[in-house]
């Protein structure tokens, strides 16, 4: 009797992006996204609204994947879900979702961290069957809005933060940096743009000093502030004329910060095979930089789609659980804070 394939709903609501997708044998067969444009108006992301567009969303976006990937809900195995950390408001509708398929459907439940998702997301085989997987072991630079984190990566479920930052991520900085100067929401890509037309070495702000391999970002989120406030005094028209280059210089500041840590981790740990993942894994200095590492070193960026949050990496993770038998009860509540 041939046994049937694995197929994986993977569901993503931690922020404010519902994402649906189904993978079948660890290869993708369809990734929905819907987007929430209700946050522009107030420049980030407002956890009830987030809750309630995502209400909104679950089931068309999940009735899209479905319909995308060619198969019907019967053939689904299991619903994998994110269950941490993110905005619990959002989470709650994710799993509470994810919780009702799985027993209407009377297959098995299964909690993903969304961190471990985004390192993971690395295995996602493509329709036509191309993937490029790093081996174990590897370092993963994983830097989204909410997190900056070097993993050790020694199997698909053994993984050791090894540095991490200790007040604010990466993401929040460019973030935090882009309203200061007036840049539309979501700051972070629009402050990529603009880098790429400037000077990154017109301007000047100090790196952290952090033991370990740690990281911190609130002191230079503090010094471009008081930078920009001295300059404007100066000349009220300051941010207009040097955009470009404030933003390069800014953009470059981070990068370098994020780098010289990953490689003294790599020094340390003498890991040659380095990834990175997470929203901020899409910025275009931080992929060019990586790319100058491939001489000596296996570099593996994931595909733009999956460094946003998206349920792919949900389901791909699923997918390696379900192999395990690593499965869930309905007794599962969503973790806002949960560690990798």
């Amino acid at each position: 009797m041939q046994q049937s394939p694995i197929i994986i709903l993977g569901i993503e609501s931690s922020c404010d992006d519902t994402s649906a997708a189904i993978i079948k044998e660890g290869k993708i067969l369809a990734n929905i996204v819907a987007n929430q444009d209700v946050h522009e108006a107030y420049g980030g992301v407002v956890p009830e609204l987030a809750s309630r567009a995502h209400q909104q969303n679950i089931i068309p976006v999940v009735n899209e994947a479905i319909k995308k990937a060619g198969i019907s809900k019967e053939q689904i195995s299991a619903v994998a879900f994110t269950n941490g950390p993110g905005l619990l408001g959002s989470l709650l509708v994710g799993s509470s979702f994810a919780k009702a398929f799985a027993l209407g459907m009377n297959i098995p439940l299964i909690e993903v961290n969304h961190m471990h998702g985004h390192i993971l997301a690395h295995f996602i085989e493509e329709k036509d069957g191309s993937k490029n997987q790093p081996n174990f072991p590897f370092l993963c630079l994983t830097v989204s809005g909410g997190h900056t984190q070097i993993v050790k990566v020694s199997d698909y479920f053994k993984m050791e933060v090894i540095g991490e930052t200790i007040d604010d991520a990466a993401g929040e900085a460019f973030d935090k940096v882009s309203k200061m100067l007036s840049l539309p929401y979501p700051g972070g890509p629009v402050l990529d743009k603009k880098a790429q037309l400037g000077d990154p070495n017109k301007f000047k702000f100090t790196h952290p000093k952090v033991p370990g391999l740690n990281y911190s970002f609130s002191g230079l989120k503090t010094s471009v502030l008081y930078f920009l406030k001295k300059e404007i005094k100066i000349n009220p028209n300051f941010i207009n004329e040097n955009l470009n280059d404030i933003c390069a210089s800014v953009q470059k500041t981070i990068v370098d910060v994020l780098m010289i840590e990953l490689k003294k981790a790599i020094t340390e740990t003498g890991i040659k095979n380095i990834a990175i993942a997470g929203g901020v894994s899409a910025n275009s200095e931080l992929r060019k930089r990586l790319a100058s590492f491939s001489s000596n070193h296996n570099v593996f960026v994931p595909k733009f789609e999956y460094c946003t949050d998206n349920a792919a990496m949900i389901a791909i993770t699923g997918y390696y659980k379900f192999i395990e038998q690593e499965f869930t009860d309905q007794r599962i509540t969503p973790n806002a804070r949960m560690k990798v």
